[in-house]
């Protein structure tokens, strides 16, 4: 089992997301890139004092998937021209960021950014940070859309997402 560590805003987004690419074994939605000494709580982290990113802790079959699919999705998946933000969500806390967790990773994240700046004219903000810590969110935060599917943040911008996904690859249905 291999991981990957992303931030491209709300991390409910992110989660549901990679839950349903084949090879993906879990996502964790957790907190990253933080200046805390301690783990922070999400109230902590959306007032945005933390300098954590929201981000999802990706364990998957390196057999099935590869780190360069998973950023290549990631890129597809959120706006990486939005310069802490994903739509409603502002905040450093919802930046684009990639944590790499190896040497390899920075070279591949380092790649695959520079080849979509070049697509994308030179707009990409997608930062590529030292992750420090990795701490996973309070527990209601985790498997949010699977638990809350109607709720209006679920339908409104979780679906229209799951849709995109469902046109880039075949995934199951839940």
């Amino acid at each position: 089992m291999a991981e990957a560590l992303l931030g491209g805003g709300c991390f409910w987004c992110l989660e549901a997301l990679f839950r349903r690419v084949p090879g993906v074994q879990k996502v964790v939605s957790g907190y990253a890139g933080c200046n805390s000494p301690h783990p922070p709580t999400y109230r902590e982290v959306s007032r945005g004092e933390t300098g954590c990113a929201e981000a999802v802790l990706i364990h998957y079959d390196p057999e099935r998937v590869n780190y360069e699919e998973l950023l290549l999705l990631f890129f597809a998946l959120h706006d990486p021209t939005q310069l802490n933000r994903q739509g409603a969500d502002v905040g450093s806390q919802y930046r684009s960021v990639i944590f790499p967790l190896s040497q390899e990773q920075r070279r591949i994240a380092e790649e695959v950014r520079e080849r979509m700046d070049s697509m994308l004219g030179g707009r990409v903000v997608t930062t590529i940070e030292e992750y420090g810590t990795f701490y996973p969110a309070e527990e209601y935060h985790q498997n949010y859309y699977e638990r809350n599917p109607s709720l209006p943040y679920c339908r409104f911008v979780i679906r229209p997402k799951l849709e995109k996904l469902k046109e880039i690859m075949e995934y199951p249905d839940d």
